[in-house]
């Protein structure tokens, strides 16, 4: 086994994280531009949540083919190839001549965001030492913060710019590449490359099955109703007469709260265990949904910034729990939480449209809250987990 050193960790922690950051940042520009894809396509509320779900299809639920991958054989193809993608693709959605083309170019952003999560999700926990809740929520946390500061970013952009300017935007994130380059280490393998894919899923969750199961149906809730609060709030607070950076706000509070909320989160587990931060976090994001959607005016941000650390503080729990329950598969673990769950919940939200177009998108999403609070029956299932 080798042995590392606190600050090497630290550095491969911090590399991971950028990583994950510069991909997310760059995927964050398509919720904040709804607003403007409705009017410069004239695009329908469905036609919004296809946008989404397709993206949140190829960005997640296929991220599980390339755990097994990276769980199998030694390569940066995954870790640097995933972000090159998503930050060419994305950058060039402000010149779409067409609905198609810009869903051509989401989807193949989406596809090299799948191809990074996996991977560095889980190379975290080799250098995380006893502390992987935490480390896995400083990972969360650079996804989630970009998430965050993305949106503000190319609201004022494109506000400033105009939509066509986007192409500009990959300058920095091609820069940052070239860091990235020189400092991403290979991953190691799992041991699973004698395995073939039926073998490999018995040797990773044979004897956990039961409780991944679990994990999974929490975390895809959590990300159906996330994933339908980010992607439908823009267009109903566009309605409402909120500017494009107003709105650009609203979304980077909300994710911008996950993230510090996430870090909460992630400290609390290695202490109390997974299940009581669990039962708090899906108990108020409830009642913060609805004070979110009907207390208007300026509470409006105060409220978003609330619903966000609420509804996002889980992500980082379900990922570092799978690997604890599944050491021997991580990247596999990694994908189905981070990937599996996010990629299903994303791939309902043209449900949420189909209903917000029939019956006005505040009372389909008022309905929606509930899933959280019906969710804690699932995590009282959820196996005993104390602190490390």
């Amino acid at each position: 086994m080798k042995i590392r050193s606190e600050n090497h960790n630290l550095k491969m922690i911090f590399a991971l994280t950028l990583v994950h950051f510069t991909g997310d940042f760059y995927s964050s520009f398509i919720n904040p531009l709804m607003p403007v894809f409705v009017d410069h396509f004239s695009l329908t509320l469905t036609q919004v949540g296809i946008i989404t779900g397709i993206s949140r299809f190829l960005a997640f639920v296929v991220q599980p083919p390339v755990g097994y991958i990276a769980d199998h054989y030694r390569t940066r193809l995954f870790i640097l190839g995933g972000p090159f993608l998503v930050i060419t693709m994305i950058s060039l959605v402000g010149v779409a001549p067409t609905f198609w083309v810009l869903i051509m170019l989401v989807s193949v952003g989406s596809i090299g965001s799948s191809m990074f999560h996996p991977t560095i999700a889980g190379m975290i926990s080799t250098y995380s030492g006893r502390n992987i809740g935490f480390a896995i929520s400083v990972f969360n946390m650079g996804g989630t913060l970009a998430f965050g500061l993305g949106p503000m970013f190319i609201a004022w952009f494109v506000a400033t710019y105009g939509l066509e300017s986007t192409p500009i935007t990959m300058i920095l994130g091609l820069m940052v590449m070239v860091y990235l380059y020189f400092t991403v280490p290979v991953p190691e393998c799992e041991g699973l490359k004698d395995f073939g894919l039926i073998g490999s899923i018995r040797e990773v969750f044979g004897t956990v099955w039961k409780p991944i199961i679990l994990i999974w149906l929490i975390m895809a809730s959590r990300a159906f109703v996330s994933q339908s609060l980010l992607t439908y709030l823009p267009v109903h607070y566009a309605r409402q007469g909120h500017s494009l950076i107003s709105i650009g706000a609203v979304v980077s509070l909300f994710t911008i709260a996950g993230a510090f909320s996430g870090l909460i989160a992630g400290y609390l587990s290695d202490r109390i265990g997974f299940k009581p931060v669990f039962y708090w976090a899906h108990l108020m994001t409830t009642p913060a949904i609805y004070v979110m959607l009907n207390v208007p005016g300026n509470w409006l941000y105060l409220n978003t910034f609330i619903t966000g650390a609420f509804a996002l503080a889980t992500l980082p729990l379900g990922v570092a729990m799978a690997q604890k329950l599944a050491p021997k598969g991580k990247s596999m673990a990694s994908s189905l939480m981070m990937g599996f769950a996010l990629g299903t919940g994303g791939v309902m939200t043209p449900i949420t449209g189909k209903l917000a177009d029939m019956f006005s998108i505040a009372p389909v999403l008022n309905v929606i809250a509930i899933l959280p609070v019906l969710t804690m029956v699932l995590i009282y299932l959820l196996p005993k987990e104390t602190a490390s």
